[in-house]
């Protein structure tokens, strides 16, 4: 049956209603940010205990920042941090080489290796520093000559022990013999992070078990290594400081002495290895940053943000909120 002309009005031709009228789109709409009230008030805690302590360091007389400016840039001062950068880096090269071999003992098939790997690993985590470099010390009381040649048999080379131990060396060694066991543990840890799919595709390929570990295995472990092991060097820039105990004159050496001929610059001195400490373990930390940013290609779809690019995007981010804030 047909509708008569005219009976029938299309939905087109309907005359608009209020609720028919177009809302604004959603990407047109103001978003509210949540509010956040303890976060605000935790912040302002900590900006006024932050401005609380800025303050007792400029005005307190007691830091004496003219005398901390004297010793800054002191020759003895950066003789000392120089030994200290010479001890460091000697001592964490040969700590990471040392790592390295321990892990793969700790990981090889020969039941000898991995107990003697992990007798010098406990062993050397359980005896505090200050022992292990008293002890070399005073190694030349137990053994007054070192010498090459056949096991149990005659020697070829005899050394004077006396002579070979001097104070770096003593330093470099028990730092060096400290770390490696610390180290070992991080490596070992980085090559167990490895998917055991790169394993055994590399095993399929026929490729050597060096070939592996260098080209395939180590450099995805890297990635796990790199802060651990970053962590421990910034432990071993501190630990630098006890080789004053074995008479070497690093950078606390050298303060630790000043202090004693200049006791009224007891703090200024201290300030000065502070700072000079704060320095070095930041400079480790962005050398860090970069190291992990390079060997996070490949493993995630953007790179990490530099600290610019934060600092950059965190302004942006703050611009945004007030604005948006101020239009309510």
């Amino acid at each position: 049956m047909s509708e008569p002309p005219g009976a029938a009005v299309s939905l087109a031709e309907a005359p608009p209603t209020p609720t028919d009228t177009p809302s604004k789109p959603l990407t047109a709409q103001r978003v509210q940010p949540l509010r956040r009230p303890g976060r605000w008030i935790v912040t302002a805690a900590a900006l006024v205990l932050v401005a609380q302590i800025l303050h007792g360091l400029v005005t307190n007389p007691f830091y004496q920042w003219d005398r901390f400016r004297y010793w800054f840039l002191r020759p003895t001062v950066l003789d000392g941090l120089l030994v200290t950068l010479e001890v460091a880096a000697l001592s964490a090269v040969l700590g990471l080489l040392g790592g390295i071999l321990l892990a793969l003992g700790r990981l090889s098939g020969s039941p000898v290796l991995r107990a003697v790997s992990w007798t010098y690993t406990w062993l050397f985590r359980s005896v505090p520093l200050i022992v292990v470099l008293i002890f070399l010390y005073n190694f030349s009381a137990l053994y007054k000559t070192l010498s090459l040649g056949v096991p149990f048999g005659p020697a070829f080379v005899t050394f004077d022990e006396s002579k070979l131990a001097t104070d770096m060396t003593i330093a470099v060694i028990g730092l060096s013999l400290n770390e490696a066991a610390y180290a070992a543990e991080v490596v070992r840890g980085g090559i167990l992070s490895v998917d055991q799919g790169q394993h055994e595709a590399a095993a399929a390929l026929g490729l050597p078990k060096g070939y592996q570990f260098r080209r395939i295995v180590f450099p995805q472990a890297l990635r796990s290594i790199t802060p651990n092991y970053v962590n421990q060097l910034i432990g071993l820039i501190k630990s630098t400081s006890l080789v004053f105990y074995v008479s070497l004159l690093d950078l606390f050496g050298t303060v630790q002495s000043m202090s004693s001929t200049y006791p009224g610059d007891v703090v200024p001195l201290l300030m000065v290895a502070t700072v000079w400490y704060l320095i070095l373990t930041s400079a480790v930390s962005v050398v860090q940053f970069y190291v992990e940013r390079h060997h996070a290609r490949g493993a995630t779809r953007t790179l990490p943000p530099t600290p610019l690019q934060k600092a950059r995007a965190g302004l942006a981010s703050l611009r945004d909120r007030l604005r948006g804030e101020a239009a309510v």
